[in-house]
């Protein structure tokens, strides 16, 4: 299934989702370049929120950006798989192997305002991610490791006082709080 039927098919859970899958949607029909960075105004990303087999960590990253606690995830580059991108990124910004997308399905999508910032000292201007996400079953006796470039920490963290690691990002524990209500959790 490509990116564009995946994101069809995905059945918002509410109010906020249902507004942000229609601006995700126009941004797709109108935008030939929504799957690279070349578009300054929006593009899609592919995201993960890492839990462990059971159900009691969660694997976050210590954003360099952001200097926030927060999930795994990244452009899209060119690709149209949203589910490897979310892989991908999972394994290169922690460095666990072991990854797999908890019911293969899309659990949270969200147009997110990304802060005009440096990175690599280039100036990026403020822009939407058009974030696709996904609930992602990590092995928590790997080795983890950072990716210097983007963070500074990698770590599993108790389910019970996650929310206390992203509080910098209120707005993100919004969604965190959304993917976990999907499965049975105490957080």
């Amino acid at each position: 299934m490509n990116y564009l039927e995946e994101i069809k098919e995905y059945i918002p859970i509410n109010e906020q989702e249902k507004k942000d899958k229609e601006v995700i949607l126009q941004c797709v029909e109108n935008f030939s370049d929504i799957l690279t960075r070349k578009n300054v105004v929006a593009h899609l990303t592919s995201s993960g929120l890492i839990i462990n087999r059971k159900k009691t960590k969660v694997l976050l990253i210590h954003h360099n950006i952001y200097d926030s606690w927060g999930w795994t995830g990244g452009h899209m580059d060119g690709d149209e798989d949203l589910k490897k991108v979310a892989l991908k990124e999972a394994h290169e910004e922690t460095g666990v192997q072991n990854l797999e997308i908890l019911n293969n399905n899309i659990a949270t999508l969200d147009v997110l305002t990304v802060k005009n910032h440096y990175k690599n000292g280039e100036y990026i201007s403020c822009h939407l991610h058009l974030s696709i996400g996904y609930l992602l079953i990590g092995d928590e006796s790997e080795t983890v490791r950072i990716k210097k470039d983007e963070n500074s920490g990698v770590k599993w963290i108790n389910l019970s006082n996650f929310l206390e690691y992203t509080e910098k990002e209120p707005h993100m524990q919004y969604i965190y709080r959304k993917i976990l209500n999907k499965i049975d959790v105490n957080f």
